[in-house]
């Protein structure tokens, strides 16, 4: 099973609709985004255009924390959390955030197999202690090129998707 990771979409739509195409394509039921959304429309964009799971942590640019929380509670398949967000897929505890400290700090607790974050808009991967940290970069193409991951749960195995080459 995999599960598609965003980040820093910054209201960029034309990116975001053509990132929600592929990951549809690959019948891809559960989105996790690292935060900068930026406005609830767009995220009101996200759900009616993405039709399994969202789970969506807060970054420094999505200031309206109430229009996110009305949008989730419009649409059930979306779930928001203020700082940083944690579930489990298939016997894998995922967590969350936005900040890369904060996804740091949640890795020296060794209560995660993978941690996804965002905020400086760099694709990276490392391990920090038994936990696999990754950055999916930036959706909306800001200071790098627009990219997102995606994750096998089975395999462990991530994947950049460079959107320019989908």
């Amino acid at each position: 099973m995999q599960i598609a990771i965003i980040s820093d979409s910054h209201d960029n739509l034309p990116n975001i609709y053509k990132a929600l195409e592929h990951i549809k394509k690959l019948k891809i039921v559960t989105l996790i985004h690292c935060g900068d959304v930026c406005a609830p429309a767009v995220l009101e964009e996200f759900a009616k255009n993405f039709s399994g799971r969202i789970y969506v942590t807060c970054g420094n640019v999505d200031g309206d924390h109430e229009g996110f929380k009305r949008i989730a509670k419009k649409y059930s398949h979306i779930t928001i959390f203020e700082n940083a967000g944690e579930i489990k897929i298939e016997n894998t505890n995922i967590g969350f955030a936005h900040y890369p400290d904060v996804a740091h700090d949640m890795a020296t607790h060794d209560n995660f197999d993978i941690i996804f974050y965002g905020h400086n808009h760099k694709p990276w991967e490392e391990m920090v202690k038994n936990t696999k940290l990754l950055n999916p970069g930036t959706l909306a193409g800001l200071f790098n090129k627009a990219t997102f991951a995606l994750y096998d749960i089975e395999t462990k195995n991530a994947k950049l998707v460079l959107l320019e080459k989908i």
